[in-house]
């Protein structure tokens, strides 16, 4: 009986791993099937011959709001504000953050100006009526949204993070007139200040709501006329799930679900095997993504950009801190207008998919790169699920970049994967360099379908000697998402000084959102004992606006605790900055509690130790750069047991992944199944 199912739809493939109530692991891989989603879903489960009646719990992650977002096809979308902010979206930050770019064009809001409208009322920043709303204008504002044909509404008013009043009056006037529309409220998403990143935080949440709602119809329907009646949960951004009337109601909070379950899974690996500072590195067939995480945890960022600060839309909620590059395994490899070879972001997918694939491909990609290279099994690719055409794959490589570059297949196709662990490190170093870290300090765990193929060679460009491939990478996403607790960030606006006179204050704010987090978990089916809360301000010293997270030891303040948490925000500070300002004081701008409902963890049986034989290696042609083509040893990672040890260059083949050694590389399998490998520092072109 199957009691754990995790599912996680990529940009590429679609992963499947469940875990059954005596220990026993399965997986399985699909295609992605971008017009529907749940296509590639059920596939999976057919290959893993589950019947979903015999599932207990389903968890859930998807592209499907971040694809929305980043494609713009979502809701026809309108906004509601106070009289005299209707654009606030387009004024943003008046920044510009390209400042040398000529052509640099901020991003379209995703609500038009003909589609903001304003209404009287006005709140004032200590929750104070200042203006009443003015319901009267509502029946008119509603003949204006039918007419408009708009299908989503925002309503967004001045300081509605401290008083939300006019908003759900607001909202219960207009579902009253118009049901059948989406309408979210900014008080619901975001209560913090700063209006620009709240207005675009429940716009955004907007415009994917109705695609989220007809999605999640269409998956629990699915999921009921197939017999399940188990629980189920959605991945959220910020490493926790939730249930799935939650995620009908702020979907926005999904928008990095699939990647970010990997980095829960990094994390536990990485704190169960002694390892204080990870970076996950998950290469898929689309995108590679790294996340720093220390003490078993990923980075969480308050504030997230989609698409990045400079083109993308800020998203005001807590969200495990992902740098992302458009290098993965169906990344297409071009030449540009001045002859120059690029990779990415273009993917060819699943549908047509890379060359060698045989799927209707056209244009070389990673993996025609490294199936030419020897470093994929040709005839028992993804499982045996198909064979790879390498003579079509050296056909396109040598007509689109070896002829024109001078070269022959082979060397393109080093050139490509020069190039494309040159990015992938980039996105290393944006999680560690970039952020104060030292990589050399640091251990790379490596997963997604590509990542062990390339973990090694982007390890050692940037100076990290570890590198671990844990068990079942190619749906480690999936088993992410098994290891993931019910997880709420609750955060209210509650500006005051951090003295004596504050902490009645502080206390009532923090007294409702653990209020709010418990009962959110309870709804989702969460007992009283299994429900933990974290209590955090964020604090800055007097004359600054951003703030730093800083834990309350007690779940309320008193004299002593406001002591501790000055000399824990000094002491954050320093560690952030280099310095701090013992002799300043210090500003309370936001409350949060993280309220958690602990799973249970699945166990899964020790690998045992090798009691006779020995490993036995087969060999094919495979490149390396200073070695040119080499018998290199292949071995099976069904056929390691622990202890055992490797040298590269070799190839570690499973089902539906494969890990690179290059020389000077050793690899150790550790009892729980990992393979631990230690990062040969040679010199090397990037890719071995």
């Amino acid at each position: 009986m199957a009691k754990l199912v995790g599912v996680d739809i990529g940009g590429t493939f679609t992963d499947l791993l469940s875990i059954d109530d005596s220990g026993e692991v399965s997986f399985a891989k699909a295609r992605s099937t971008p017009g529907d989603l749940t296509s590639g879903i059920r596939s999976c489960i057919e290959q893993a011959e589950i019947p979903l009646s015999d599932v207990k719990t389903l968890l859930h992650g998807s592209t499907v709001v971040i694809n929305a977002v980043l494609e713009r096809k979502g809701a026809k979308t309108a906004l509601l504000t106070t009289e005299g902010f209707r654009d606030v979206l387009e004024i943003g930050r008046t920044n510009r953050p390209e400042n040398y770019n000529l052509f640099f064009q901020k991003p379209e809001p995703f609500v038009p100006r003909e589609l903001r409208f304003e209404v009287t009322e006005r709140i004032g920043p200590d929750g104070g009526v200042i203006k009443p709303l003015d319901t009267g204008a509502l029946e008119d504002m509603a003949r204006k949204l039918k007419d408009a044909g708009v299908e989503a509404l925002a309503i967004c008013f001045l300081h509605a993070y401290a008083n939300s009043d006019h908003e759900e009056e607001a909202r219960n006037a207009l579902q009253a007139l118009l049901p059948d529309m989406y309408i979210t409220t900014s008080s619901e998403v975001a209560r913090e200040w700063r209006e620009f990143e709240r207005f675009s935080t429940a716009a955004i949440n907007a415009f994917v709501g109705p695609k989220v709602n007809d999605y999640i119809d269409d998956f629990e329907g699915w999921c009921h006329d197939s017999g399940f009646d188990g629980n189920l949960y959605l991945m959220r951004s910020n490493g926790g799930v939730m249930s799935t009337p939650l995620g009908r109601k702020i979907p926005v909070t999904m928008v990095e679900s699939g990647p970010v379950a990997g980095m829960i899974g990094a994390g536990q690996l990485g704190e169960a095997m002694g390892k204080p500072l990870v970076v996950g590195f998950d290469m898929g067939g689309t995108t590679a993504k790294a996340s720093l995480i220390e003490d078993g945890f990923p980075r969480i960022v308050e504030t997230y950009y989609v698409n990045g600060y400079a083109n993308g839309h800020p998203l005001q909620v807590p969200t495990i801190e992902v740098i992302e590059v458009g290098t993965g395994g169906g990344s297409i490899a071009a030449l540009d207008q001045t002859s120059s070879l690029k990779i990415g972001p273009r993917s060819a997918g699943s549908v047509p998919g890379p060359v060698c694939t045989g799927n209707g491909g056209t244009e070389p990609t990673v993996t025609d790169a490294n199936a030419l290279l020897g470093r994929l099994n040709p005839t028992d690719y993804l499982a045996g699920q198909m064979t790879l055409d390498l003579a079509e794959a050296e056909r396109v490589m040598e007509e689109r970049i070896a002829k024109p570059l001078g070269l022959d297949a082979t060397k393109a196709a080093s050139g490509i994967l020069t190039i494309a662990n040159s990015n992938m490190a980039l996105a290393v170093r944006g999680i560690t360099l970039e952020k104060g870290v030292d990589p050399r300090d640091a251990t790379l765990v490596a997963f997604g379908g590509g990542g062990p193929l390339h973990a090694c060679s982007v390890a050692r460009s940037i100076g990290i000697s570890t590198v671990i491939v844990p068990q079942m990478p190619a749906c480690f996403s999936a088993l992410g998402m098994l290891l993931a607790d019910m997880r709420h960030d609750l955060v209210q606006t509650c500006p005051h000084k951090l003295n004596e006179e504050a902490i009645d204050s502080i206390n009532e704010s923090l007294a409702e959102l653990e209020a709010e987090g418990r009962e959110r978990l309870t709804e989702s089916g969460a007992s009283d004992d299994e429900i933990e809360c974290l209590f955090y301000l964020d604090l800055c010293y007097e004359g600054q606006q951003w703030t730093l997270p800083t834990p309350i030891e007690a779940s309320r303040l008193d004299k002593v605790a406001l002591k501790a948490v000055r000399e824990r925000f000094d002491e954050l500070y320093e560690g952030r900055f280099g310095h701090s300002f013992s002799d300043l004081a210090v500003n309370v701008v936001n409350v949060r509690v993280v309220a958690v409902a602990k799973r249970a963890r699945p166990s899964f049986p020790p690998v045992p130790a090798r009691t006779e034989g020995k490993l036995s290696p087969t060999y094919r042609k495979v490149y390396f750069d200073e070695l040119g083509f080499v018998d290199c040893a292949i071995y099976q990672r069904n056929d390691l047991f622990a202890g055992d040890e490797l040298e590269g260059p070799a190839i570690i083949e499973e089902e539906v992944c494969t890990t690179l050694l290059n020389k000077g590389d050793r690899a150790t399998v550790d009892p729980s199944g990992a393979i631990i490998i230690s990062v040969g520092q040679e010199r090397s072109n990037g890719h071995g």
